[in-house]
């Protein structure tokens, strides 16, 4: 008989920290720390498979699945707690949090206090002797059971969640500042008036009963991992729906039982920067959920980051010392313990922990740990600190990086001569690093108003989410180093200021007051995440310095790559980025982007409406010096490495004018009239272009093309070898399908070369491939091979023709057919393994079939998308090329392909 409820506490536990995919995360971290010791509340874990059945076969049959065992489980909890579930004297409490095998914050619902009802509560109240206790307990149940449960959700964007409304009312009324500060028979008033507001809205009274709360607490759980906020984190970090969640349901501790209670999270190393520094955020006399809504502002646990934050506050010692002293200071014991316990979770799981904590009444328990979500520099500085304190080898130091993250390291950063002259608004909490400039947005919905957004909330809520995501960085007036906003947007490499206590934020008006400064919606500001300092207006960046630990990253990724990276690069600027990167060459140079330029774009449309080979080749001869000029500066740019030139690709009809003031403009230069500039341009004109007259079948038509850049590219090869520079030109005909077509050119190719080492009386080593892009190539690659000195695979273009799907019109049905899912991933995003991939595949073993030591790459964008990049190492390609930012993704994920395979 299956087994769906897996129970921990007192020391021990049925699951451990390896079973992640049937516990989740929480679930197997909460066991593992059973078995190592460490305080935890007893409880137990509904496997992820229940989420399955769940989702495929509803509520009653999940719950009929599992009743039994959860039944047995509380009864274990009961047993270890010495309470009751459902006892109106010596009730017994929990808490329901979600947990997926990966860690999502925020994402998902928690409530907690279960178990509380109107007779329950005078029981909590007796037993504690704290009334003030019980009622505040009982109260925060009602308003997140009403929330997550019952759906209490804000009318509009505009509105404030309904229980917080009531509770603005009360406190207005009473002139109280702090939920704090309510006396009892407030807390008894507003567990009225929620229950009221509750019926209200639903329709339906409060439950009472506590295995209804419980069993509408789980299935809520399960709810929550297809809400809309779950599904797009899980589509920006490519986690599966089929995954699911695991539910936690566990004894409460309390952190809101007075002065000698308190709550918090904690990190064993700092999540932004990546220093090794024991730092968090706690609160007295509070819940879990306080410290991450950012309602009140936490103080630090670490004296040292309690200094920290009250130099960043602009806070004195006394004033810090006597308001907002760190949990060492208040607490000493509990801090050691803590202290002592972070330490010996970092040693054992051999990374970066994430913590929260509650303290009841002077006693410290664990409520969760797992590998902390940290920014890019941070990945990267720990993987390294950690390499060199000897905690992990060189392959676990490598395997600690996520390539995409890299990406971070290379943003902008604020030009520090620039920051001098800004407008300096306001200061917060640096909560995420980096530099982020744009227009005011109040809303996460309408992030995507502008180009460039700010976020500016007074805090966020799990469902800003994917306006978040989309904003170039995020303001929040309330909230601390652990707040929602903090946490998420450190886990998606994103600027963040917290905490910015000076900023008055009127949603309804939507304007920003800060300063005594007024600002709208639109209005320019710069945040830097580093500092935490809010600019008015722009503020000018440059690039970052990205050696250090970075560069040992990258030394580490070439100990154990297999798989060269290139770049794809049409100016020697861009060879020289990529190659300061790492690039080992250029997998694709587009020479059609060199013909846009001033006079360029002239002698090429001249060359277009020539009537004859004469006037075709005297405009050509006009665009070969400027063809040579460019292939000599980025021969040089990539000196000792091969450069893949592609001849001219695109149809002629892109080259010629389409606006009438353009057309009329050529008319005049070449001396003929509108009509026949018209005829031309109605002669190129094609149903499909992307299946048209291009690529090979171009030269092929005017061979004189191909023979100009043939002689462009040997001639600028041999002019750097006169001045000793060693260039490797490597030629690459497009679009081929036939070996007859690639014959044909390579003939062209061949004979200009000649021509040119005779005229030069000296000659150069070159290498001439084709592009595979159509799939007729790749089935007959064997005799394509023949011909061919490398294949550079198009996956651009081979998968437009293999889906049988047009790019530039794909938009219009791919978004449906990943909701729907049709398709896991965008094609032209990830390569599609199964199909575009199989024909790789085929090409790379039927091409070595017939050509051993045949060269073979890919050009595409999938070149630096890191699963691709896996992909390509294990068909054999030789090398992947991508733009020049995305080189040292593409290096480390080409370590880890040849790490993980080995």
């Amino acid at each position: 008989m299956a087994k769906y409820v897996y129970t921990f506490g007192n020391g021990k536990a049925e699951g451990k920290a390896d079973m992640k995919n049937l516990l989740g995360g929480k679930g197997a971290n909460l066991a593992e720390m059973n078995l190592i010791g460490v305080p935890v509340p007893p409880g137990f874990t509904i496997t992820t498979e229940v989420c399955t059945i769940y989702n495929e076969q509803g509520k009653d049959a999940a719950v009929a699945a599992i009743k039994p065992e959860v039944e047995k489980a509380v009864a274990l909890v009961e047993e270890l707690t010495g309470t009751k579930f459902g006892d109106k004297t010596n009730p017994c409490l929990v808490s329901v949090r979600s947990g997926a095998r990966v860690s999502m914050p925020g994402m998902m619902d928690t409530v907690l206090n279960l178990g509380l009802n109107d007779l329950a509560v005078e029981g909590i109240s007796l037993k504690s002797g704290n009334e003030r206790f019980a009622w505040d307990s009982y109260r925060r149940f009602v308003q997140m059971y009403g929330d997550v449960v019952l759906g209490m959700k804000p009318e509009s964007k505009e509105d404030i969640d309904p229980f917080e409304a009531i509770m603005e009312s009360l406190k207005e009324e009473n002139g109280i500042e702090l939920d704090t500060d309510f006396s009892t028979d407030d807390l008894k008033k507003l567990v009225v008036q929620f229950k009221e507001a509750v019926l209200k809205v639903t329709g339906k009274s409060f439950p009472d009963d506590p295995w209804e709360q419980l069993w509408g607490a789980v299935c809520a759980v399960f709810d929550s991992w297809m809400n809309d906020r779950a599904i797009y984190y899980r589509k920006i970090n490519g986690i599966p729906a089929e995954w699911g969640t695991a539910v936690n349901v566990q004894a409460m501790v309390f952190g809101n039982m007075g002065e000698t209670s308190a709550t918090g999270v904690a990190f064993s190393r700092d999540a932004g920067t990546g220093e090794d520094i024991f730092n968090g955020e706690y609160l007295i006399n509070a819940q879990g959920e306080d410290v991450v809504a950012g309602i009140r502002t936490p103080q630090q646990i670490t004296l040292e980051g309690s200094k920290r934050w009250a130099e960043l506050a602009g806070v004195d010692e006394d004033l810090r010392k006597s308001h907002f002293p760190s949990l060492e200071e208040t607490m000493p014991k509990i801090y050691a313990e803590l202290n002592s316990v972070q330490e010996k979770l970092e040693d054992h799981y051999k990374d970066m922990q994430d913590l929260e904590f509650t303290i009841q009444d002077g006693k410290l328990w664990l409520l969760q740990t797992r590998n902390g979500k940290r920014t890019g520099a941070a990945m990267v500085k720990i993987a390294v600190d950690m390499l060199e304190q000897g905690i992990i080898d060189k392959k676990t130091a490598l395997l600690r990086i996520e390539p995409n993250k890299l990406d971070e390291l290379l943003h902008p950063v604020f030009d520090l001569e620039a920051m001098k002259r800004a407008v300096v608004l306001a200061k917060g909490l640096p909560a995420s690093p980096g530099a982020a400039t744009g227009q005011i947005v109040f809303f996460a919905d309408e992030a995507d108003k502008f180009k460039s957004s700010v976020l500016v909330r007074i805090e966020t809520s799990p469902e800003d989410l994917e306006g978040m995501n989309i904003a170039r960085g995020i303001l929040t007036a309330r909230g601390g180093m652990t707040s929602h906003a903090a946490v998420v947007a450190r886990g998606m490499g994103k600027c963040c200021v917290s905490g910015a206590g000076t900023v008055r934020i009127d949603y309804r008006a939507r304007t920003m007051t800060v300063a005594g400064k007024v600002l709208q919606e639109g209005d320019w500001i710069s945040l830097n995440g580093s500092t935490g300092e809010v600019c008015e207006g722009k503020v000018d960046t440059k690039n970052p310095d990205i050696g250090g630990d970075f560069a040992k990253i990258m030394d580490l990724a070439d100990e154990f790559t297999r798989m060269s990276v290139r770049t794809n690069a049409d100016t020697p600027h861009d060879a020289q980025v990529a190659r300061g990167f790492g690039a080992k060459g250029i997998g694709l140079c587009r020479t059609e982007h060199m013909f846009f330029e001033g006079e360029r774009i002239k002698a090429m449309r001249e060359m277009i409406l020539a009537e004859t080979i004469e006037e075709r080749e005297k405009s050509l001869a006009k665009l070969l010096p400027y063809q040579r000029s460019d292939f000599e500066g980025i021969f040089e740019a990539m000196a000792g490495y091969g450069v893949t030139v592609r001849l001219l690709d695109p149809p002629l009809h892109e080259f010629v004018p389409h606006n009438k003031s353009a057309q009329e403009e050529l008319a005049n230069d070449m001396g003929i009239t509108m009509d026949a500039i018209l005829s031309k341009i109605e002669d190129l004109a094609e149903f499909n272009p992307m299946l048209g007259h291009r690529g090979c079948r171009l030269g092929i038509t005017y061979p004189e093309i191909t023979a100009m850049q043939a002689r462009a590219i040997i001639e600028a090869a041999l002019n750097l070898k006169a001045k000793g520079i060693d260039a490797r030109p490597e030629i690459m005909i497009p679009l081929v399908g036939t070996i007859a077509e690639l014959k044909n050119q390579a003939t062209v190719i061949r004979d200009t070369a000649e021509e040119v080492f005779s005229e030069k009386g000296d000659r150069i080593d070159f290498l001439l491939g084709t592009m595979i892009e159509i799939p007729r190539a790749a089935l007959t690659a064997d005799l394509i091979a023949e011909e061919a000195d490398f294949f550079s695979f198009g996956t651009n273009d081979l998968t437009q023709m293999t889906f049988g799907y047009s790019r530039d019109d794909a938009g219009k049905f791919l978004p449906i057919y990943l909701d729907k899912g049709i398709l896991k991933n965008d094609p032209f995003q990830v390569l599609d393994q199964t199909g575009v991939g199989q024909l790789v595949k085929m090409g790379v073993e039927k091409g070595r079939s017939n050509k051993p030591k045949l060269k073979v790459g890919i050009c595409g964008e999938h070149g630096g998308e890191p699963s691709s990049v896996m992909f390509c190492d294990s068909v054999g390609l030789d090398y992947v090329s991508c733009s020049p930012y995305r080189v040292p993704i593409a290096r480390v994920a080409a370590a880890l392909a040849n790490l993980t395979k080995s």
